[in-house]
């Protein structure tokens, strides 16, 4: 039983991988993710129900367009690839309502952090309609696991503190600090952190950002006028909380 759930859990996750290279090619561009139908972005040929299976089609197609021959980036399989694996890692070893939650509720999570830090590295913007999504997620598993003030103090500090951080910001350099998306993630990453989680994403993820962005400068790998997107930071250190959190709380008792 054990090994056939592993499979399914694989399978799975590599055809929610194939939806979520959908959602990181049209939520950016404002297209329907249901229609149309996928097709070459160069030459407009609709793709087949056998040129769209995970990896797969990939390894057949060599990495090009049947059509026109232009090459598919190399991030679809490996988005297909990752979901797989990380549905393979947390898959449940039984049957039953909390198990099959518990997978549901994490591969979600992680599906939704992954299309945000993809479309943040592209395009430096955070889809609204994922932030909902992780909110909603977040808000009904407050309501049913934590008390109502660990939530909402959470949410409200994920939305206040970057937001007054930003407006102080602001009114000294006249530039914008934090974007809106970042700051609406960080309000709803408050509500399944809460108070003391969040706080630590905020430090953590500024720290790791400011670091980061030090090491590129001074390679030369970025100019230092060129904006970096912050929301993979924040979604890094989230990762860390939310799916290795023993091994997080560990790592904090050797930061000062």
């Amino acid at each position: 039983m054990d090994k056939l759930l592993l499979i399914f859990s694989t399978l799975f996750g590599l055809l929610i991988g194939s939806f979520l290279n959908a959602l990181i090619y049209r939520l950016p561009l404002g297209i329907n993710i249901a229609y149309p139908r996928s097709a070459c972005p160069k030459c407009k040929h609709v793709i087949a129900w056998y040129e769209n299976i995970p990896v797969l089609s990939f390894i057949y197609l060599r990495g090009k367009c049947s059509e026109c021959h232009t090459k598919i980036s190399i991030l679809y399989p490996i988005v297909e690839l990752v979901t797989a694996i990380f549905a393979f890692a947390i898959a449940p070893r039984s049957i039953g309502p909390t198990a099959l939650f518990n997978f549901l509720f994490f591969l979600s999570v992680f599906c939704a952090f992954l299309v945000h830090f993809i479309v943040d590295l592209k395009h430096q913007i955070l889809p609204d309609s994922v932030t909902i999504y992780l909110g909603l997620m977040f808000f009904v598993i407050g309501l049913i696991i934590r008390p109502w003030t660990f939530w909402a103090i959470g949410g409200s500090i994920g939305l206040g503190f970057p937001l007054l951080v930003s407006w102080i910001f602001y009114l000294l350099r006249g530039q914008v600090g934090l974007g809106g998306g970042d700051i609406k993630l960080f309000a709803v990453l408050g509500l399944y952190l809460g108070p003391m989680g969040i706080i630590q994403n905020i430090f953590l993820s500024c720290l790791l950002g400011a670091v980061v962005g030090v090491v590129l400068i001074a390679s030369k790998a970025i100019k230092k006028e060129n904006p970096i997107p912050f929301g993979p930071f924040i979604l890094i250190v989230a990762s860390f909380q939310i799916f290795a959190e023993k091994w997080f709380s560990d790592l904090l008792i050797y930061i000062p």
